[in-house]
């Protein structure tokens, strides 16, 4: 619990109470029989304003708090924050919270109300869902505490200058793991999909967890453990699954706040864990105008660390994105053939049409996946009734947008390439069901 700046502050109750008494005392000027009255209440009023100034201030440090939250925030998701104010006096207090929440949230009058009982704790939870990467630095919590009287409060400044780093959505991944691990792949709208008979060996006996082929139950290990116990088996090479995105000018369209850039860090985070899970070796390229950052694939402990860290890092202009540096880079730093995961946006055909030769060429050598987003806003516009001959006009150009997006996956089809068309809230989802699809049917 922190000490903070105390200062005094008259509250709107003693200023009524003060313009009370100026009035009593003019009216006492045309009527004297009031001046013993006013006089009296003035003494009154004093007494209670000394009492509770003593009240407040006769403890040196009557309140102290702490805001606790996660060590690092999850970008795009609900994370948890508490305030706990303590009361250090004899009496009961009333508070009124002021919590200066960093510049990125822009709200300034976040606060909350109560009271508190003496030598107790009240707490005030709350969520935040930062939309942006970066360090997020709050001011201080501001305290004002009262007694029953209310003619002053006093104010303390807890808390000042706390610092926390928002990360790529770590919780988001959170929700993928069991999937990871226990094959459950109806969780979260993913589909079952089934496997080919592939080249297996065993790799270690675990517990039984719901969803593990109960054929695989190893006998001898569960009646020496007393549980049910299984024989956990993987594919004898791993793979390798690149997650390739795109930090040029498209992707900086904002959807329910989140850049589609965001979303796409976000599942390229879910996609590295799941793939590492399933005994892949996961790893990342982000490019623009050039390559900004790359790291290679890996598996190792602490490789996913290493995912998550180049992935707060990065920063993008969101210039223009040029494919010929990515191909380049992919030639030059991946000669293994892997699963190429490739985030980008494509507005129109045209904009297909100039990267197409590239995304070919990459797809010469590699497994390609071009993963492109539906914009959600112009669907939720075809919802409604056009009412005018302008919304007839705007309707019809969105249906051709969207048509032309859905032109985009037909063509990326017909070339031989695979794509997913997206809501930017499906993508996690749709990815990995992709990458699933590709391990079961042996496509790499």
């Amino acid at each position: 619990m922190n000490k903070g700046v105390a200062s005094l502050f008259l509250t709107s109750r003693a200023f009524l109470i003060g313009w009370a008494l100026v009035l009593l005392f003019l009216f006492a000027q045309a009527f004297p029989v009031l001046l013993g009255v006013a006089q009296a209440a003035f003494t009154i009023a004093v007494f209670a304003l000394i009492g509770d100034l003593f009240a407040l201030y006769r403890i040196r440090q009557g309140i102290s708090g702490q805001r606790s939250t996660l060590e690092k925030w999850s970008n795009g998701d609900e994370n948890p924050v508490t305030i706990t104010i303590r009361n250090h006096y004899p009496i009961d207090v009333s508070l009124r919270v002021l919590d200066e929440l960093p510049e990125q949230f822009q709200k300034r009058d976040f606060s909350f109300q109560g009271s508190v009982a003496a030598g107790s704790a009240v707490q005030y939870p709350y969520a935040v869902r930062p939309l942006e990467r970066g360090v997020y630095r709050y001011g201080a919590i501001n305290v004002f505490a009262s007694t029953r009287l209310g003619l002053v409060e006093r104010r303390y400044a807890l808390e000042n200058a706390k610092e926390v780093a928002v990360y790529p959505s770590y919780l988001h991944l959170r929700r993928y793991e069991l999937m990871a691990i226990s094959d459950r792949l109806v969780m979260a709208g993913q589909k079952k999909v089934r496997r080919v008979a592939q080249q297996v060996e065993f790799d270690r006996i675990k517990d039984y967890v719901p969803g593990d082929d109960r054929r695989s139950v190893n006998q001898k290990a569960t009646a020496r453990r007393g549980r049910l116990m299984v024989n956990q088996y993987q594919d004898e090479k791993a793979q390798q699954v690149y997650a390739l995105i795109d930090a040029g000018r498209t992707m900086k369209m904002p959807f329910n706040g989140l850049s589609l850039l965001d979303y796409a860090i976000n599942a390229a985070l879910v996609i590295c864990d799941v793939a590492v899970r399933k005994g892949d070796r996961a790893g990342l390229m982000v490019f623009s105008k050039g390559v900004q950052a790359q790291l290679p694939a890996g598996r190792e402990r602490g490789h996913m660390n290493k995912v998550l860290e180049k992935l707060y890092a990065l920063r993008t202009d969101h210039a223009e994105t040029d494919m010929d540096a990515l191909y380049v880079a992919v030639k030059r730093n991946i000669p293994q053939r892997s699963l190429l995961l490739l985030f980008t946006n494509f507005e129109t055909k045209n904009g297909l049409d100039r990267q197409l030769s590239r995304i070919q060429a990459l797809a010469a050598t590699h497994l390609v996946v071009v993963i492109f987003f539906l914009n959600t806003e112009l669907e939720e516009d075809l919802r409604n009734t056009a009412n005018d001959t302008a919304e007839v006009y705007v309707r019809t150009i969105t249906e051709r947008y969207l048509h032309e997006k859905r032109q985009v996956a037909k063509e990326l089809e017909r070339r031989g390439i695979a794509s997913i068309l997206t809501r930017p809230q499906d993508l996690s989802v749709n990815v990995i069901n992709k990458y699933l699809e590709i391990k079961s049917r042996g496509l790499l």
